[in-house]
């Protein structure tokens, strides 16, 4: 990994040697998970034979009790210091991974086995994704918060661009568990990059009781439910998210199966047009700064409920592929203008001794929606066919914008952290 003061330079405006390591290493486990995407089901169906439903049992099951087994983690997670929790977290999922190529060399895989590290995997991301914006708050002044999270989305973009293609390779040079090993090592030298970060960490707030209650598990939901801002945003994210993500697995359908596209150009249509993610994140900045947050949110939450309904006209051919590549730039560029103004409004709104809380339910209840509005939509589509189910679900996000907070947010009052910039 590269010494992490050396990235603040990138986007131009330094955040401090402890934030360009926090960087560093969010982007070195990035590019190891996209080097690695696909290879569960390409081992459960190379490897161990698995069938369509055990495949599919991997992804929605995995997920589904990995957001399970992380609610109780989010109150558990607000209670101690964070960056100790971001290190457990990424040693944790290198010890999980490294059981696959283990038990490969010996033999001895199961299908078991990779849906219980599907699940601690699974897991483990909700709880460092908690962490790491409690942490993100306490490490950066709030002035600086949509800079860093716009640095994320490019990361996020960047790696997404770069990384499946670099693992496509791999995969076929040495086999989809080779790429499982360096998803492996990726959060092994995120956990040494912040390790090197050094400085102080504000010690959290105690815990009035000595043990949880299982009230406490709904304490996230409370908070946000009960914020005029973050509420509608919160049902804004998960309706959004799902419709989007549910749509997907039948335009594969639709285009692998019945408009005849290659796989390459069913890769193309998706890898090209996420330049527009690296677009859309270096301009969040500037435009919240020119228009303010709250227009930005409204107007790119809107724009980028537009073009779903688009891929329901997919023909074949050139013509259709341009469609589609049309189609996710503008999508994905609205995205990225959106994401880090979103995330960063929900940091502001978010009291600092309740970010690993809120944030775990956030992210579960996407998860789940995601997961619900996905085996719904697979029925639609056998019932009413790919084409008009993606239509549907096209229409349906036109509505998302409704969701939208209405007003902007009052800053909340506390105290700025003190940041060691060094």
């Amino acid at each position: 990994m590269r010494s992490g003061h050396r990235l603040d330079h990138l986007l131009g405006r330094r955040l401090g040697r402890r934030f360009g390591w926090l960087w560093g290493a969010y982007g070195t486990s990035a590019l190891g998970t996209w080097l690695a995407f696909g290879a569960f089901p390409l081992i459960a169906v190379r490897v161990l034979h698995a069938g369509p439903a055990e495949v599919a049992a991997l992804s929605s099951v995995g997920a589904a009790v990995g957001a399970a087994v992380a609610v109780p983690l989010g109150p558990w997670v607000e209670f101690r210091r964070k960056r100790p929790v971001l290190i457990a977290t990424d040693l944790v999922r290198c010890a999980a991974l490294l059981t696959i190529p283990a038990a490969f060399a010996l033999g001895a895989l199961t299908f078991l086995q990779l849906l219980l590290v599907s699940v601690v995997v699974a897991a483990a991301d909700i709880t460092f994704r908690a962490a790491s914006g409690a942490y993100l708050k306490t490490l950066l002044p709030a002035d600086d918060l949509l800079v860093a999270n716009a640095r994320f989305e490019s990361t996020a973009w960047t790696t997404t661009i770069i990384g499946p293609p670099l693992g496509g390779a791999a995969t076929g040079l040495l086999g989809p568990v080779a790429t499982v090993v360096a998803d492996a090592v990726s959060y092994l030298l995120s956990a040494l990059g912040l390790c090197a970060m050094g400085g102080q960490e504000p010690p959290p707030e105690r815990r009035r009781a000595a043990r949880m209650r299982a009230g406490d598990l709904l304490d996230g939901w409370r908070y946000i439910l009960a914020d005029a801002t973050l509420r509608p945003l919160f049902f804004n994210t998960a309706v959004f998210n799902g419709l989007v993500m549910a749509a997907e697995p039948l335009l594969a359908v639709l285009m692998l199966g019945r408009l005849g596209f290659t796989p390459w150009q069913y890769g193309l249509a998706f890898a090209a047009p996420s330049i527009g993610g690296l677009l859309g994140s270096r301009l969040a900045r500037p435009l919240a700064a020119r228009f303010g947050q709250h227009r930005v949110l409204v107007v790119s939450g809107t724009l980028r409920a537009l073009w779903s309904v688009g891929l329901a006209f997919t023909g074949p051919g050139t013509g259709g592929l341009l469609l589609v590549m049309g189609v996710e730039l503008g999508l994905i560029f609205s995205c990225a203008v959106f994401n880090p103004v979103s995330a960063t409004y929900r940091l502001e709104r978010t009291a600092t001794d309740r970010v690993a809380r809120t944030l775990t339910a956030w992210t579960v209840t996407t998860k789940g929606s995601t997961a619900l509005l996905t085996a719904v939509w697979g029925i639609l589509g056998s019932l009413l066919g790919p084409r008009t189910a993606i239509g549907l679900a096209g229409v349906l996000l036109l509505a998302t914008p409704l969701l939208l907070p209405r007003r902007a947010a009052t800053p909340l009052s506390e105290p700025e952290p003190a940041p060691i910039r060094t």
